[in-house]
């Protein structure tokens, strides 16, 4: 009976896989050839949603000028978009890992490649966006880019892939309502909906990855990786908006780090966005009490 098991889930993933191929070679952009990146910056629009700034209704937005504000979302886009090019390689590289010298007529070979050259593209438009909005290269503090490294190298299994999944799953609900949002500048609505469509695909294979690799583990291993996927999913959200952003903004930085750590819109925002995604890790017993408290200081719970 185990063999049969074995066997049906490997014809399920063969299947959802070669799905996802197909789906990649239908509806795919280049991003050189989608965006219009010629025509100069119009400051007259938003970055972002203005109701996904860090300081939207605080004190600090509410004297900000309308000018001062766009300003802000515009470097907080940027600072989002470096930080998903720096989650993008850790992920590109944990699936090379994962995939070394396997089978390369097995589509989910082929659709991992697929996927990295999806990232790849992703990368360069963000890189390219976040220049256009005239911002600085943002970078997650210092210890959280060493602790990167370590989890890009020993992170395998349902910890990669769920990882994977969190920081995905948050971009994506944030830029599903940037791409709408006719006060947001029109080629980062552009790149949203590109990086919301293609991403589709991507969290698509990483469910199932997570829950495949989940398959008869341990009750100590589904607790030892909650934990490490909790710890890094706090990594990613926290670095999303680099406090730089504040200067480069024309901001007091510490009055606005202040307001912002303290601002409950932001975190009801944070909590609404993964509400779909802490369904999947509970039903996947991927959220332990352990986890659970770390999830809360994200305030992603």
């Amino acid at each position: 009976m185990a063999s049969s098991s074995t066997g049906t889930e490997s014809n399920v993933r063969e299947d959802i896989a070669r799905k996802l191929l197909e789906s990649s070679a239908t509806l795919s952009y280049d991003p050189a050839q989608e965006v219009d990146w010629e025509t100069p910056l119009d400051t007259d629009f938003h970055g972002t949603s203005p109701e996904w700034s860090t300081l939207y209704r605080t004190s600090y937005w509410d004297e900000m000028t309308p000018e001062q504000q766009r300003a802000l979302t515009r470097q907080e886009a940027a600072s989002v978009a470096s930080t998903g090019i720096w989650f993008e390689m850790i992920l590109q590289q944990m699936i090379l890992r994962d995939f070394y010298a396997k089978d390369p007529t097995d589509a989910a070979f082929q659709w991992a490649l697929t996927e990295i050259a999806d990232e790849c593209r992703h990368s360069i438009m963000f890189a390219r966006g976040a220049e256009k909005l005239k911002a600085p290269a943002y970078h997650p503090r210092r210890v959280v880019v060493e602790l990167g490294r370590v989890f890009k190298t020993v992170a395998f299994g349902e910890a990669a892939y769920a990882a994977i999944l969190v920081a995905e799953e948050v971009l994506d609900v944030m830029q599903r309502d940037w791409m709408r949002d006719d006060r947001v500048v029109p080629f980062v609505r552009t790149i949203n909906n590109i990086h919301v469509v293609e991403e589709s695909r991507h969290m698509k294979f990483a469910r199932e990855e997570t829950l495949e690799r989940l398959e008869g583990s341990s009750w100590l291993r589904r607790q030892i990786n909650a934990l490490v996927i909790s710890i890094a999913s706090y990594a990613i959200v926290t670095s999303m908006v680099s406090h730089k952003v504040y200067a480069n903004a024309g901001l007091d930085t510490k009055r606005a780090v202040r307001e912002a750590k303290a601002n409950e819109h932001y975190k009801s925002m944070m909590r609404s966005s993964c509400s779909g995604l802490m369904e999947f890790l509970s039903s996947a017993g991927l959220l332990t009490k352990a986890s659970t408290f770390v999830y809360k200081r994200a305030n992603l719970i």
